[in-house]
């Protein structure tokens, strides 16, 4: 593919640096990422990711806009309330974008139809506010040798995995995170809070993250968690081990 004129002028504060460049540029244009999730994750990584020029955007998220939502999803307005989050996110990440294509599911992710949703995007993002579809998304990704970024946002707190499972044999999965199946709870923000700005900072560096993967840029977090409190300005990393007998491990 060449790029137009407009491209060239859109993309050019990101294709002067050395590691993007031209060739950069038309691997995020040709690129197909699916978005778990349209709220408080979802909503700064589909923006980046539509600034950003990642041409293919699917996102998946059956829930209706609340007002409870719209200190922390930014996608969002007032007169938003009660519309469908995923078509609605697919429509204003087009005005912020013209150049991509975005595909919307207006339901909730299952073993039934992950497959179906999921199997043409190589990389995929876990914005989802529950462990159910988190591990859901983790074991298909496994599966199926995709790249998955997961986000998680708790209180002040926020954590972010990047797993590799095409191109990494020795990536850890969730799984090897996890010993035991842990409790909802720890992402319930009805019952804890969230500070709103935590969601942006952490959405925005799992697009960040996403943009790395794509185009084999940068130390990855592969085999890593990064962790974020927010209220100390804490940044750390804790290196995630390979449990033997996982299901990354067949």
């Amino acid at each position: 593919m060449r790029l137009t004129g407009k491209q060239i002028q859109r993309y050019s504060r990101q294709m002067v640096l050395k590691k993007i460049g031209p060739i950069g540029q038309k691997k995020l244009l040709n690129s197909k990422v699916l978005v778990v999730g349209a709220g408080g994750l979802g909503s700064p990584i589909l923006i980046y990711l539509a600034a950003l020029g990642i041409g293919n955007i699917g996102i998946i998220d059956h829930d209706k806009v609340d007002l409870s939502n719209l200190h922390r999803q930014i996608l969002f307005e007032t007169n938003d309330l009660k519309k469908q989050k995923a078509k609605l996110a697919s429509q204003k990440i087009k005005k912020i974008n013209s150049d991509i294509n975005v595909s919307y599911y207006q339901k909730k992710l299952d073993h039934g139809n992950i497959d179906k949703i999921a199997k043409k995007y190589p990389v995929l993002v876990d914005g989802s506010d529950n462990f159910k579809t988190k591990f859901l998304i983790n074991d298909y990704a496994v599966k199926s040798k995709k790249i998955l970024i997961t986000g998680a946002i708790n209180k002040f707190d926020g954590q972010i995995f990047t797993f590799n499972f095409h191109n990494n044999k020795k990536s850890p999965c969730l799984r090897c995170f996890f010993q035991t199946y842990p409790s909802d709870q720890l992402l319930n923000c009805e019952i804890d809070g969230i500070l709103g700005t935590l969601a942006g900072i952490v959405g925005s560096i799992q697009a960040n993250e996403i943009v790395k993967e794509i185009l084999n840029i940068g130390n990855s977090l592969c085999g890593y968690m990064l962790i974020i409190n927010s209220l100390e300005l804490n940044f750390r990393k804790a290196k995630i081990a390979k449990k033997k007998n996982c299901i990354c491990d067949k």
